[in-house]
């Protein structure tokens, strides 16, 4: 059998399809890291995204349960140069092609992510397709050439919880975490330090305040943060919040609080996506797990009262933000890793700290 990954300037990859018998739409994106497959696949900030692995043999050491960074797979398509479908029992032996299978998505091996990779670091993100029809290439152009990108759509609402809830780990302090698709760690992160009142991204700031939480994270996330929905909903919450409690940010967080002030955000070319970025943060390099198409200005942090005090050492691109003189502050990357490095996750205890320091 035959598959192809279609992009909407043309180009057409042929491959072999695995996983789920379907086609797909989606923006094609890349991930750096050579590990964490299962990590990436699962997390909510790939919601309406094509997943390219650039490290070549996916699938290697199986998938297994404590790897999940939410309930199931978000990326619409992904794209390997090659799969294995015999893994390491050390995992329990499941299979990258039976793991796509259940959830529903499509992927396609054999073709030259590496090539792929060139073009879309030259070109910028592209929309893509996978499709199995020949006949079809020449349409799915042309739809491709006209189609919304998935980033113009509130990803952030298809990924955030229902309701609110409560999950009491027998702490002094209890904080609010904003849900705008949050990755599992960053959970398991905050229980380390506090008892955990998770809300949906569209709760409004009194019944955050009126819960009695002392502080606030707001999570990681899908699409635009300049998005209609986002900018009514935990924008304007970020807003009425900011001079009342701590606050912390971690990817889509960092981006939504800089609007929150008055900064703006841009797309990238491509993103960064990976678990080996590094970071010039205090006097230090850090190497930082990331994930995010869009970024901070930081000309537009003028007369907002936050500072850009953390940058990407490859383009410069803002890392991070603290206010002057309230306790905020924010990571563009994952400072809870999984997958990647566990250097910063020193964060989480500073926000202990300014919560201690505002309950006192």
């Amino acid at each position: 059998m035959t598959s192809y990954l279609v992009l909407e300037d043309g180009t057409v990859y042929e491959g072999e399809p695995f996983g789920y018998d379907a086609d797909a739409y989606g923006e094609v994106v890349f991930s750096t890291g050579m590990s964490g497959y299962q990590e990436s696949l699962t997390d909510p900030s790939y919601r309406g995204q094509i997943l390219v692995m650039t490290f070549p043999i996916i699938g290697n050491y199986g998938i297994s349960e404590e790897f999940f960074q939410s309930s199931g797979i978000h990326c619409r398509a992904l794209v390997v140069r090659e799969y294995t479908d015999c893994p390491s029992y050390s995992y329990g032996g499941r299979t990258i092609d039976g793991f796509l299978k259940e959830y529903g998505v499509p992927g396609i091996s054999g073709i030259d992510t590496r090539d792929l990779v060139v073009r879309i670091r030259e070109r910028g993100t592209l929309k893509g397709a996978l499709i199995h029809d020949p006949e079809s290439i020449q349409d799915t152009v042309s739809r491709l050439s006209t189609m919304p990108t998935p980033s113009e759509s509130d990803l952030v609402s298809e990924v955030t919880c229902p309701k609110m809830m409560r999950i009491d780990n027998g702490k002094a302090h209890t904080v609010g975490l904003l849900d705008c698709g949050m990755k599992a760690n960053i959970l398991d992160s905050l229980s380390e330090y506090f008892n955990v009142m998770v809300f949906p991204y569209d709760t409004p700031s009194d019944i955050i305040q009126e819960s009695g939480v002392h502080g606030l994270l707001v999570s990681n996330g899908p699409g635009d943060p300049s998005h209609p929905n986002i900018m009514k909903g935990p924008v304007r919450t970020v807003s009425d919040l900011s001079a009342v409690m701590p606050i912390m940010g971690i990817c889509l967080g960092n981006q939504i609080t800089a609007l929150a002030f008055g900064g703006s955000t841009y797309k990238m070319k491509f993103g960064h996506r990976g678990c080996n970025q590094p970071v010039s943060y205090e006097g230090k390099v850090y190497i930082t797990s990331q994930n995010h198409g869009f970024a901070v200005d930081e000309h537009s942090l003028d007369g907002t009262g936050l500072i850009a005090d953390q940058f990407n050492i490859n383009d410069r691109s803002v890392e991070g933000m603290r206010h002057r003189d309230l306790p905020i502050f924010t990571a563009q990357y994952h400072p809870e890793a999984n997958p990647g490095p566990q250097d910063t996750s020193f964060l989480f205890k500073r926000l202990y700290l300014a919560v201690e320091e505002v309950k006192r």
